[in-house]
């Protein structure tokens, strides 16, 4: 199958990070890998696991020669895309019409949440302490948007007033028609994260298939291509190296979560592979100081009627290849040894790559990278594929960029 196919794949399967983390989960049981509790004694040793915690998985494969202070090889991304979530207190009741209160995550496009059938996805915590996944793929939701004969100067859309969902004309508990759905009852629900997704399923564009169109590219690509890149790697079976893909949650609302890049998850996974391998805290401090880490988010491919939006001596082409990511500002996390690294991996790759800075006179995003260098110590390079309409419901990009996208992953993964 192809890489782009694969993503299509991992992405229909996937509407909530939970999700996320269930679709790469399977994979890697597939693979070999196998599930850790955190709360369990650590294994020792060479073998390849991982540990999923809410939205956010770790996977680690270690050879059977690797000393307890062999650097690790680390690809980080994010399992959250901008999305409308279920607010606590949801149902109402308007002009004759059930609507659903809907909360904004992150930074999604609104507008381009408008007129859509959606369903409904996430997780809901049970009476009697266990939770579940849940998925509807059924129509229940839409934001319908006002027509223009009532809006003609197209007024900007309030967050707070205009997201309401319609749910129909009966007028009846959400929950409960979720429950039905899914199977719970709504009166055992004690917690939930509740999120709406685009029913329509990812796919290939163009006269010959050469884009692919489908929600959360942000960062889904990343992840999927981490997964292919860290199987591929692991497969290879280096017996010196200690391989790591880590796919957070929460990085669209700032990584300051128990499960984000702002929390010592990574850096405790780390720590108790070097102590269940038999070494101490100073073959750990060796082992971080011999790490190198690439966070993988999504770049900005130049837009084809809003060229002037972008650096002009920085053009990013759909199907160019990878993106290293540059900011004086330490918006991204590259520096000059970590870019050398990378361009290195590519060219043992045969990818090509494409190096991006954003205009200095606009705000630019920040990623995992950032934060995850600060909190572990490790050397850390930007990366991305090339997108456009990131954040919107509906994203694009280059079915080849999936491919060397993963190459280049796969091959940082496996150099020296």
């Amino acid at each position: 199958m192809h890489a782009a196919d694969r993503l299509i794949s991992f992405v229909d399967a996937s509407p909530t990070p939970f999700h996320a983390c269930e679709t790469a989960a399977a994979r890697l049981r597939e693979a070999g890998f196998s599930q850790v509790d955190p709360r369990d004694a650590w294994p020792a040793g060479a073998g390849s696991h991982f540990i999923v915690t809410g939205g956010t998985l770790v996977a680690w494969s270690t050879g059977e020669e690797a000393p307890p202070h062999a650097g690790f090889r680390i690809v980080g991304a994010h399992t959250d895309s901008p999305n409308l979530r279920l607010k606590q207190h949801h149902d109402g009741w308007r002009e004759g019409q059930a609507t659903v209160a809907l909360e904004p995550y992150g930074g999604p496009l609104l507008e381009s949440w408008l007129d859509l059938d959606l369903g409904i996805a996430g997780r809901v915590a049970l009476r009697d302490g266990s939770t579940r996944t849940i998925r509807v793929d059924e129509p229940l939701l839409r934001v319908p948007r006002l027509a223009i004969h009532l809006d003609r100067d197209g007024s900007k859309l309030d967050r707070q007033r205009h997201l309401d969902a319609l749910a129909g004309l009966t007028r009846r508990p959400f929950l409960e028609v979720v429950g039905e759905r899914a199977g719970f009852a709504a009166g055992d629900v004690t917690g939930f994260d509740l999120m709406a997704f685009d029913l329509r399923p990812a796919g290939r564009t163009g006269p010959d298939g050469e884009l692919v169109a489908a929600p959360r590219l942000d960062n889904q690509a990343t992840c999927a291509a981490a997964l292919d890149a860290l199987l591929g790697a692991a497969e290879a079976a280096d017996p010196t190296a200690r391989l790591v893909m880590v796919l957070f949650d929460h990085e669209e609302v700032g990584s300051t979560s128990e499960r984000g890049a702002d929390s010592p998850l990574l850096s405790s996974v780390l720590e108790r592979i070097v102590l269940a391998s038999g070494g101490t805290r100073d073959d750990l401090f060796r082992a971080v100081a011999d790490s190198v880490c690439v966070s993988g988010d999504m770049a900005h491919a130049t837009h084809p009627n809003q060229a002037d939006k972008h650096e002009p001596l920085h053009r990013i082409e759909l199907g160019g290849g990878p993106v290293l990511k540059v900011n004086q500002n330490l918006r991204y996390a590259t520096d000059g040894v970590g870019a050398a690294v990378f361009a290195a991996a590519c060219e043992a790759a045969g990818v090509p790559l494409q190096r991006y800075v954003h205009r200095a006179d606009l705000p630019c995003g920040s990623t995992i990278g950032p934060i995850s260098a600060a909190r572990t110590g490790i050397l850390t390079i930007d990366v991305g594929a090339p997108q456009l309409a990131m954040h919107s419901a509906r994203e694009v990009m280059a079915a080849a960029d999936v491919e060397t996208y993963g190459r280049a992953l796969r091959s940082f993964l496996t150099s020296d």
